[in-house]
């Protein structure tokens, strides 16, 4: 098992900047993959990005690339995610999610999430 805690979260003007963290606990956080999923109003949850447990590895939506950086530190069992530029659209309830199996676009596919950290992105 694995426990995830989200933070971070708020709420901002278009341009800012905001880092999430997700604090991990239980298993070894280290050797597994992290990413982070969104959920806006009436929408399904979208990923947004994943690293790989050695942080070899990372991968983007295409909405956030260029914008959003991922990282670990596995010594802190914390996960980030740096998201610069927010746009109104970026406005979603983030997820942080563990273990992935299979399609790790799909959040079903996920094994172990956290509660979510409301962003808030104003005009």
């Amino acid at each position: 098992q694995v426990q995830l805690v989200e933070s971070g979260g708020g709420l901002v003007q278009a341009g800012d900047s905001l880092r999430l963290s997700c604090a991990a606990s239980g298993r070894t956080f280290g050797s597994i993959t992290m990413g982070w999923f969104r959920q806006a109003p009436g929408k399904e949850r979208e990923f947004v990005s994943l690293i790989s447990w050695s942080s070899s590895v990372t991968f983007y939506a295409d909405s956030v690339k260029g914008r959003f950086t991922i990282s670990r530190d596995n010594a802190k069992n914390t996960g980030y995610l740096q998201m610069n530029s927010l746009q109104p659209e970026d406005t979603a309830v983030y997820y942080c999610a563990a273990d992935p199996e299979g399609n790790w676009r799909e959040a079903a596919d996920w094994a172990f999430w956290g509660q979510g950290t409301q962003v808030t992105v104003s005009s």
